[in-house]
């Protein structure tokens, strides 16, 4: 298959399904955003432009390098799902042989849910791997390609997919958590406490649960003034907006849908909160972690002061935050039984 792909004006980063029934539908980007042999593309958000934007103002950022060993395996572009012609990848690090199945974590990309890519948690998913985990790390589709809920759908079959070849893999099935950072961190958090409902399912009678969340530095209430300050600042071209089919005025019900802290219960699986300088990117912090607390499940914040978004891409902070990872998951209690087992 020949794959066209249109190249579109970038816009600035900031703060992702079809909109909610009582909400207008918002026009296709352009004609060609429904042709499924060609996909609208931004590359705006990478690594390198974080690194170049950043570390004039901290010089201590440095590029991370990724050195395997130890029996360690890294399986690319395996195709968890596909979506007419569109096939959807993941790519999957495990950690060398161990007696006992490994806890993993499927992480989800960041990048304003138009932009980003799965290579952009390599070098955390090293990290992790030498520390026993297993990283699923999903491609998946962006607002330009095809608006709220696809991308959500995704993720959650890439969760699938991962329970699928849990024994394949050495991992525990019981034992996968989520996370993601900047807009995928509030697509995880939105994933992980719709766990076990039909919402982001894509067809299936549940989605799957997911024993813990990692969030760094996302968005968890859309609706919260802080949130909306942002998330809301240009309107319909908001990047939000884009993602979620209007702005907040035009799509208010696809807003609060989409706002993890709408589905907070006593189901919802224990939650780490990794966040920097900004507070804007964890609005809806702060009832999160109360709401949590009353149910009485675990939940731990962890605050890097003074840092800039997308810290955790780059040394000396990579480490802190997988170290901040692999402490929260080590704490947890017992693996909390599976769906089949409910």
């Amino acid at each position: 298959m020949t794959l066209l792909v249109a190249a579109v004006m970038a816009l600035p980063l900031s703060g992702c399904m079809l909109p909610a029934a009582a909400d207008a539908p918002r026009a296709p980007l352009s004609p060609s955003a429904t042709d499924e042999r060609t996909r609208l593309l931004d590359d705006s958000y990478t690594v390198s432009q974080r690194f170049e934007a950043n570390s004039p103002a901290h010089p201590e950022l440095a590029m991370p390098t990724v050195d395997l060993g130890d029996g360690r395996r890294i399986m690319f572009d395996r195709l968890y799902a596909k979506r007419g012609m569109r096939e959807l990848h993941a790519d999957v690090f495990l950690p060398a042989p161990a007696a006992k199945p490994a806890q993993a974590i499927v992480l989800v990309h960041g990048g304003a849910w138009r932009s980003g890519n799965k290579s952009n948690f390599y070098a955390m998913a090293n990290l992790l791997a030498q520390r026993g985990y297993a990283v699923v790390i999903p491609e998946y589709r962006l607002a330009l390609e095809s608006p709220y809920p696809a991308g959500l759908i995704d993720v959650n079959a890439a969760v699938g997919w991962t329970i699928e070849n849990a024994q394949a893999f050495g991992i525990d099935p019981r034992r996968i958590a989520i996370g993601g950072e900047s807009s995928g961190g509030q697509m995880a958090s939105l994933i992980a406490y719709t766990g076990g409902t039909a919402l982001f399912s894509g067809g299936a009678a549940h989605a799957p649960r997911l024993n813990a969340l990692i969030d760094l530095d996302g968005v968890l209430d859309f609706t919260t003034p802080l949130a909306l300050r942002y998330e809301n600042a240009a309107g319909e071209d908001s990047a939000a907006a884009r993602w979620l089919g209007g702005s907040m005025e035009t799509a208010p019900q696809t807003w609060r849908e989409a706002s993890a802290a709408t589905h907070l219960s006593a189901a919802s699986p224990p939650t780490l909160i990794v966040s920097g300088e900004d507070d804007r990117f964890t609005a809806g912090r702060d009832e999160v972690i109360a709401t949590l607390t009353a149910e009485g499940i675990p939940v731990r914040h962890v605050h890097f002061a003074g840092l800039p978004h997308t810290f955790w891409l780059f040394d000396p902070y990579l480490g802190q935050v997988v170290e901040a990872i692999d402490s929260f998951l080590k704490d947890l209690p017992p693996a909390r039984p599976s769906q089949a087992e409910e």
